[in-house]
């Protein structure tokens, strides 16, 4: 059971006021959830795309938004376009300018940064993005993403309805500490985030999908649907995904997860470490490896990483059945599981923060894994020195792919793994990306 109050007895009419009640959703008649099985298989349409990238885009800007001048000193590109629109990913230095007429402004650039998919176009204002932008930049320089920690709850849709129901994460009484990041200097966050396009479920597709931008393998047929323990035909040999690509790029990844022992692989579930949430051990090029310390770690040990500077460039952080709002051991499930996920990120958020690791260009992602009784928006939140912050909140339709083209392009990976050529990066959330 879990337990809802008034938010306004909890936040009170200030912070009410941050947190603008958005209403994007997208339904549909599948079921989700850890015990709702395997969801149907379809195609979503309408992903929004997203700019991003330092000064500047090539193409120009509508709708009250201004284009500047500037520069950026990265390099690099890659191109993605899906559905009816096209753009251009690339990070490198450019000059932009442009006229004003009519309250918008469009402009021409070379350099800059944008990532188009989907046909609808939109505006940006009043600290949010709406629909899709097409050749535009997402902010002024500030350097770098240097460091990623990505953290994975569990089973919660962001909000479902309007007003929003009692077990969403948006405006909840039970999940304080979240909502309160969503006006925080730092953080930037998104209404339009969803699982993925193949609405699978149960949780293992979605972990695996964070890992590949797929959950479909030549050498796996049940798409990962068993949400089982990973064996000899719940697994793969495919190299497309993260991890082989960080290491052949030379960019350090480790898995922290509470409850395992840091010793050999944790691909057996025990007590409230579930092995379907750590993505790396259902392939098999990592298993072989061995699974060393250097890529797998109990959650214990993040603390004195960040304060020896011992932390990878990449880490995936997987919290235990208690503290990620599934509900492990029996207390948990009778106990509020939102508020003690809620609780749980109230103590490592800060402590992650203070970290350098963090304070030089790192940047937390906090999402679920996948929606419940239904499609519908799972969180994500941004937390960086680099986020537009002060509560900017992403309208663009977003999948677990656009996190995985995320990763891709911070850390010059390429090619784009799987779907994640067919959706926007994140870089939205940014002033500077990637």
């Amino acid at each position: 059971m879990r337990k809802t109050l008034s938010l306004f007895s909890v936040f009170g009419p200030a912070a009410i006021g941050a947190l603008a009640l958005n209403g994007a959703c997208s339904g549909s008649s599948s079921t989700s959830g850890d015990d709702g099985g395997a969801g149907s298989s379809g195609s979503t349409s309408g992903s929004g795309s997203t700019s991003s990238g330092s000064t500047s885009g090539s193409g120009s800007t509508s709708g009250g938004s201004t284009s500047g001048s500037g520069s950026s000193g990265s390099s690099g590109s890659s191109t993605s376009s899906s559905g009816g629109s096209s753009g251009t990913a690339s990070s490198g230095s450019g000059t932009s300018s442009g006229s004003t007429s009519g309250g918008s402004t469009s402009g021409s650039a070379s350099g800059g940064s944008t990532s188009s998919s989907g046909g609808s176009s939109g505006s940006t204002s009043g600290g949010s993005s709406s629909g899709s932008t097409s050749g535009s930049s997402s902010g002024g320089g500030g350097g770098h993403i240097k460091t990623i920690f990505l953290i994975v709850m569990e089973n919660h849709n962001w909000q479902s309805a309007t007003p929003p129901a009692s077990t969403d994460i948006y405006m909840n009484s039970s999940a304080t500490y979240i909502n309160s990041l969503l006006s925080n200097p730092q953080a930037s966050w998104c209404s339009n985030y969803y699982d993925n396009p193949k609405k699978d479920h149960p949780s293992e597709p979605n972990y695996i999908w964070l890992e590949a931008a797929t959950d479909t393998f030549s050498d796996n047929n049940d798409t990962f649907s068993c949400d089982c323990d990973p064996s000899a035909s719940n697994s793969t040999a495919s190299t497309g995904h993260l991890a082989t690509m960080l290491k052949a790029k030379g960019v350090k990844w480790r898995e922290y997860a509470e409850d395992i022992s840091g010793t050999g692989c944790p691909t057996t579930s025990s007590g409230n470490y579930a092995a379907k949430h750590v993505p790396f051990v259902f392939f098999s090029d990592v298993t072989s490896a061995g699974c060393t310390t250097d890529n797998f770690r109990p959650y214990t040990s993040l603390s004195a990483d960040l304060t020896s500077g011992d932390v990878a460039q990449y880490n995936f952080i997987t919290p235990n059945l208690c503290d990620d709002m599934h509900g492990g051991t029996i207390s948990c499930l009778l106990g509020d599981q939102m508020s003690t996920g809620d609780k749980w990120l109230s103590q490592q958020i800060p402590m992650i923060m203070q970290s350098n690791a963090y304070k030089d260009n790192g940047a937390i992602f906090i999402t679920w894994d996948e929606s419940e009784n239904g499609e519908f928006p799972i969180g994500m939140i941004v937390l960086s020195p680099l986020a537009k912050g002060n509560g900017y909140e992403s309208k663009t339709k977003y999948y677990h792919s656009s996190m995985v083209r995320t990763v891709q392009e911070v850390f010059g990976l390429t090619p784009l793994l799987n779907d994640a050529a067919n959706q926007p990066n994140l870089g939205d959330l940014f002033t500077s990306f990637p």
